[in-house]
């Protein structure tokens, strides 16, 4: 029964959030959480505190919604962890069957589960258990390769689903499997293949009896559990061969005690990497467990290519080729003295561990690596879960900061929650890569946020990055070559900021976004600036014209010099450019000796650079002495010289 939330108090919107966190502390049934903003409406408050009652509501419904989506997605990750212990545990095949088919359905939530095992010798697959069934003729029913789902999944090793088996043209129906799944009332199947390498030796189904389809998180699910259930039943079968072998085979005693060493290292070797699972081992820890057990190397690598874990071994980019050819094949490879497995979810590629250093890996250590294959890619589930919701979060927070969505305290306390301080400096950079997906940018835009505790997401379909940093020019230009290196073609970056606080990040955003669209348009792909660096062009796409800052950047080294030493080189520039850039004219207007203007113009070279002349440098100095001229005819203070 639901637990009975007591009401705080009726009518005050203070008691009324109250009483909505109550709710969500004690999980109270959906209904319920329509009464705090029905029992304020009663009151007859402001309107104000009522629309602000019923959006604390719908906040309240989101953060329920999540809280039960993560209870489902750790309740099912700890179920397959339990999954894996218990079937290590056992040693009868009929307790192994037993407990796949009940934990699958479990794990599914269907009305039923079954398995059928294949027979080599008459060329078909045959029920071996179920849950939950209750026709005898559908318990009984043996499918032909290539017959029904069934069939067809044993056939091709390949995960099959359908809502409604009936009327799915799909499949090849035959009047036998038809009739066993009408008695059975079966609508919605899914069956994966239960594999031993290459090979198939069954099929584990999942059904209900009312029309419906299976996510693709269900279909990941139940062929992980396809795959320990496969290792679990091989072990049981290699158990069983174990024993009639000594019963029968006197003479192979000492073959059979090495085959059972052999076994009792690898379920000891299995059981170690599940149980470092469960404790909350990380992926380092799983590749020093199995450096370990079979004494080499390990490097773990993502389905990217990027390495997440390396004990021993040098760093090497994983063999793409032997990666293919083990997920193909479903097992360790061996390629130049280095053994690969490819790290499965089902059919997706989740990563690859390369063990190097065992050149010479036996068969019962070859199933052990494979079996370490399938602890790492529960690890690696679970480490994408919680990925997955870190970024969601994440992104939402850097939405609304973008568009000024939400009340600015509420977005600090947001962010303090995911360790963003707000209150410091930030700067926000808009990322561009001509040549490559916009989610390959965003994933490496991500993992720069996460080590410099900033935020990544997608914003009006470009990638966004928010890091701590006073200095957007430097940070930027940095950005662009650590980017650029990660994804292997130039990445330009727009930058805006310093901002403080929450309320400026929109008008930073925009400025961000002018600052890219000016790179681009003036060539400088696979740079980063901010707007300040563009010269004019900056000064005339920047939110505040700042003429005072851009005759300082621009002229700032003369300026100081004639302060200090009391000469006037800016009357000298002036009438250079005004005489078309010719010394001769240039003497004549200032009266002085061709010498004169020679060292005056060497002098200036030496403050402003060698390539101060070079047409568009010359505009630079040239609109910056206008600005100045101006503003000082127009009686305003002249450029600092500091």
């Amino acid at each position: 029964m639901p637990t009975t939330v007591k009401n705080p108090g009726t009518g005050q919107p203070w008691a009324a959030l109250r009483h909505l966190l109550d709710l969500l502390e004690q999980g109270a049934p959906l209904e319920h959480f329509s009464r705090p903003a029905d029992e304020v409406t009663e009151a007859d408050v402001c309107e104000s505190e009522a629309a602000a009652i019923a959006e604390a509501t719908q906040v309240a419904l989101r953060i329920r919604r999540t809280l039960s989506q993560h209870r489902r997605r750790e309740a099912e990750l700890a179920a397959l962890f339990d999954t894996a212990s218990d079937l290590a545990a056992l040693r009868d095949l009929d307790a192994v069957l037993r407990a796949i088919t009940h934990r699958a359905k479990l794990l599914l939530g269907t009305d039923v589960t079954y398995l059928s095992l294949n027979d080599d010798e008459a060329g078909d697959t045959y029920m071996r258990v179920t849950d939950g069934c209750v026709s005898a003729a559908f318990q009984q029913v043996r499918l032909g390769m290539g017959e029904g789902l069934g069939g067809l999944v044993a056939e091709s090793a390949r995960p099959y689903t359908t809502g409604d088996y009936r009327d799915d043209p799909r499949f090849k129906h035959t009047t036998t499997i038809d009739s066993a799944v009408v008695e059975e009332g079966l609508r919605a199947i899914l069956g994966v293949p239960l594999r031993l390498g290459t090979r198939v030796i069954g099929v584990l189904y999942a059904a209900d009896r009312s029309a419906r389809t299976f996510s693709p998180d269900e279909i990941a699910l139940l062929s992980s559990l396809a795959d320990h259930a496969a290792i679990a039943i091989d072990s049981a079968r290699l158990m069983d061969e174990t024993r009639t072998a000594l019963v029968d085979l006197n003479e192979a005693s000492q073959t059979i005690e090495a085959h059972s060493d052999a076994m009792r290292r690898a379920e000891d070797a299995h059981d170690r990497l599940t149980d470092l699972v469960l404790r909350g081992g990380d992926v380092s820890d799983v590749a020093s467990a199995i450096g370990t057990v079979l004494q080499g190397e390990t490097l773990i690598h993502d389905a990217d290519g990027a390495e997440l874990a390396r004990v021993g071994a040098d760093p090497q980019p994983p063999p793409a080729q032997a990666v293919a050819t083990s997920r193909a094949g479903g097992r360790a490879v061996p390629v130049d003295g280095t053994w690969v497995c490819a790290v499965l979810a089902g059919h997706e590629l989740l990563g690859s561990i390369a063990l190097t250093g065992r050149a010479d890996l036996g068969e019962a250590d070859r199933r052990l690596f494979e079996r370490a294959s399938v602890v790492t890619a529960l690890l690696l589930l679970l480490r994408r879960s919680v990925a997955e919701t870190e970024d969601r979060i994440r992104g939402e927070l850097l939405g609304d900061l973008l568009t000024r969505a939400a009340d600015p305290s509420s977005l600090s306390a947001r962010a303090r929650r995911l360790k963003v301080n707000l209150n410091h400096p930030h700067t926000v950079f808009v990322l561009h890569a001509e040549t490559i997906p916009r989610q390959r940018l965003l994933a490496a835009a991500v993992r720069t946020a996460q080590t410099r505790q900033g935020l990544a997401g997608l914003h009006h379909e470009e990638v966004v990055l928010v890091c701590p940093s006073s200095t957007p020019s430097a940070c930027a230009m940095n950005l662009a070559d650590e980017l650029s290196q990660a994804v292997a073609v130039p990445v330009t970056i727009g930058a805006a900021g310093p901002v403080i606080g929450p309320e400026d990040f929109a008008a930073a955003h925009a400025e961000a976004r002018r600052c890219l669209s000016a790179l681009r348009a003036l060539g400088h792909d696979g740079t980063g600036a901010a707007l300040a660096d563009l010269g004019f062009v900056g000064v005339l796409l920047g939110d505040q014209t700042d003429l005072r800052g851009y005759v300082d950047q621009t002229l700032g080294p003369i300026l100081k010099y004639d302060t200090k030493r009391g000469t006037d080189l800016m009357h000298t520039l002036q009438v250079y450019f005004a005489a078309g850039m010719s010394q001769t004219k240039a003497r004549e207007a200032l009266h002085v000796h061709i010498n004169t203007v020679v060292q005056r113009l060497d002098r200036i070279g030496q403050l402003l650079g060698r390539d101060w002349q070079r047409p568009e440098r010359a505009l630079e100095l040239q609109l910056a002495l206008r600005i100045a001229q101006v503003s000082s005819a127009g009686g305003s203070a002249a450029p600092s010289d500091a």
